[in-house]
């Protein structure tokens, strides 16, 4: 990791490993809600049942949140998965009725906490670029 990369690394990783494990023990009408607003988005997550997607999305936020924050893991790698991650949260945003002003992409007051999310897509796309572009001086 270059230590550029660091404050993005470990400000973006210590907030999804928080967020990860906070839904660990998501059950009940919390994790039907959260799987509810998911398939509105990408139908196909229909095949999980709700505790299962909260458990997979919990998983996923955990490891996404120690890959970002360990410094062995290439930013390039990390970078991949943070603009993945990122780019299925805009589509719940952009895809979920309520979050967007009409014929806009300016979020609603609801929107606001899943509009940032855009964020986490230039974050892992800077990441990404800087790995790709990033020459060594010669010695």
């Amino acid at each position: 990791m270059r230590l550029t990369h660091a404050p993005l690394r470990f400000s973006i990783g210590a907030f999804f490993l928080n967020s990860g494990l906070s839904k660990r023990t998501l059950e009940g009408e919390a994790a039907e809600a959260m799987h509810g607003m998911a398939v509105g988005a990408v139908p196909q997550l229909r095949q999980l049942d709700a505790a299962r997607f909260a458990k997979l999305l919990s998983r996923s936020e955990i490891a996404l949140g120690a890959a970002l924050i360990a410094p062995f893991a290439p930013s390039f790698l990390v970078g991949l998965g943070l603009t993945a991650f990122g780019a299925g949260l805009v589509q719940l945003y952009l895809k979920t009725p309520g979050l967007r002003e009409p014929h806009s992409l300016r979020p609603t007051q609801a929107g606001i906490p899943l509009a940032k999310d855009f964020w986490l897509v230039g974050a892992g796309l800077t990441l990404v670029l800087d790995s790709l572009t990033h020459r060594r001086l010669p010695r």
